[in-house]
């Protein structure tokens, strides 16, 4: 990634939030309560309402996002900005880097001393919201060596991939009213599960999920609508991308065991779904585009890109905080590249048979693990479906327990121009009910 060049706000030469990033979130602070659009740049939060009008107002950027209705920067949703389309939002990006740009800060703001508090909020003083509405969420299942794996550990190495995988990008709907921002504590979900050491191992019995999991998922944002009837074209469908985030599907093993014949996830898919608080744009990545797992099956037409960099080489990175400790352990590494479809593919078949999308729509890539054992994105894998504890310091665990913290990160770049997403994280509470 090229350097983004020098700003007059101090950035830590490994922050997530370099001028080559500038990702877009929805903030608040405890003396101005009421969430609005926020740009992350090094530890600060840049509160965008500051200067679009006011004694701060810059010009260009006050040009662009002002006077829209109703309101995009002083909005408790990125729904407005998003909807403006891909050329309007690189220019508020552009205008954005232009602004913090150079060496001096802007004449309206003081040229010494420290930053105006009420234009930067410090990133541990902000409150965090999810940055979108959100209308649809769609998860989908390109990660090939999660599949191939799981499909391995229940049906054996010679059928692990059902007959359609590689021919269009798997996927199921998912439930939109319980995605939370990161930092939201996640319940344990309750179910209908199957006790092998029941007396009537055949009998379902009804309560706490034993099989707590996470998984390890890029997701990506949608932009603007198509007409209800009209395919996306795979080559057009990054148009429609809004931006990024770290995504978790947490997931309750033996809840969904039980009940996803014949129709798929339910229940154990539906508790909770925690994303990134940042959304980062696509231009953002760029720089990082490279192949993904290469198809080895004739893909439709429709499916058929011109670009062979369809994916992300983003680091990725998984860390757990187990209940009683202070200290996390990383339990996985990987990237984003280990992806069979591409988010265009998932729009091309998404949109294929004439489903309208809209904007703040949010697609799941599914559980992204690599080649390896310590590549894996779910515990599910890492444990074998429970017959292999993991060892984390005095503890052993082989799924999640009440009191652990989860925790998802993702950089890419190199010093001085890293572009990242902020974490990802939620803490294990026991069940409501």
């Amino acid at each position: 990634m090229a350097d983004s060049g020098k700003s007059w706000v101090e950035i830590d030469p490994l922050s997530e939030f370099s001028l080559a990033n500038l990702p877009f979130g929805i903030v608040s602070t405890k003396d101005r309560p009421e969430p609005r659009v926020g740009v992350a740049i090094g530890d600060y939060a840049l509160d965008l309402s500051t200067i679009c009008s006011g004694p701060h107002k810059d010009e260009e950027l006050s040009r662009l996002c002002w006077g829209h209705s109703p309101c995009i920067i002083v909005a408790p949703t990125l729904n407005g900005l998003a909807a403006l389309g891909g050329d309007r939002v690189r220019e508020v990006r552009a205008a954005l880097r232009k602004f913090l740009s150079g060496t001096t800060r802007p004449f309206s703001i003081n040229p010494s001393g420290p930053l105006p508090a009420h234009i930067f909020i410090p990133l541990s003083e902000a409150q965090m919201h999810l940055p979108m509405v959100i209308g649809d969420y769609t998860d989908f299942y390109a990660g090939m060596h999660h599949a191939f794996a799981v499909g391995c550990m229940f049906r054996g190495p010679n059928n692990a991939l059902q007959p359609n995988y590689k021919h269009l990008p798997v996927g199921y709907h998912g439930r939109s009213s319980s995605i939370v921002v990161s930092g939201t504590p996640i319940h344990r979900p309750r179910g209908q599960i199957l006790d092998p050491s029941s007396a009537d191992p055949k009998q379902p019995a009804t309560g706490p999920s034993k099989k707590l999991d996470f998984e390890l998922e890029l997701g990506c944002f949608i932009s603007r609508p198509n007409d209800m009837g009209r395919a996306i074209p795979v080559n057009d469908a990054k148009d429609y991308i809004f931006g990024y985030v770290l995504l978790n599907d947490w997931s309750a093993r033996d809840i969904q065991s039980w009940e996803y014949v014949p129709l798929g996830p339910f229940n154990g898919k539906n508790f909770a779904t925690t994303i990134s608080p940042w959304v980062v744009h696509p231009d953002a990545l760029e720089p990082i585009r490279t192949t993904g797992i290469k198809n080895d099956t004739p893909l439709q037409p429709y499916l058929a890109e011109t670009v062979k960099e369809n994916v992300y080489d983003i680091q990725l990175e998984v860390d757990i905080k187990t209940s009683g400790s202070d200290m996390s352990m990383t339990i996985a590494r990987t990237s984003s590249k280990h992806l069979l479809w591409s988010f265009p593919q998932m729009i091309a078949h998404h949109t294929i048979g004439g489903c309208s999308l809209r904007t703040g729509d949010l697609f799941g890539s599914g559980t992204i693990s690599g080649p390896s054992p310590e590549e894996s994105g779910s515990l599910l894998e890492m444990s074998e479906n429970g017959k292999k504890p993991l060892a984390l310091g005095s503890s052993r665990r082989t799924f999640l327990e009440d009191g652990d913290t989860l925790v998802l990160r993702a950089v890419a770049g190199t010093a001085g121009a890293r572009v990242g997403f902020g974490e990802c994280s939620g803490l294990v509470l026991p069940p409501l009910s």
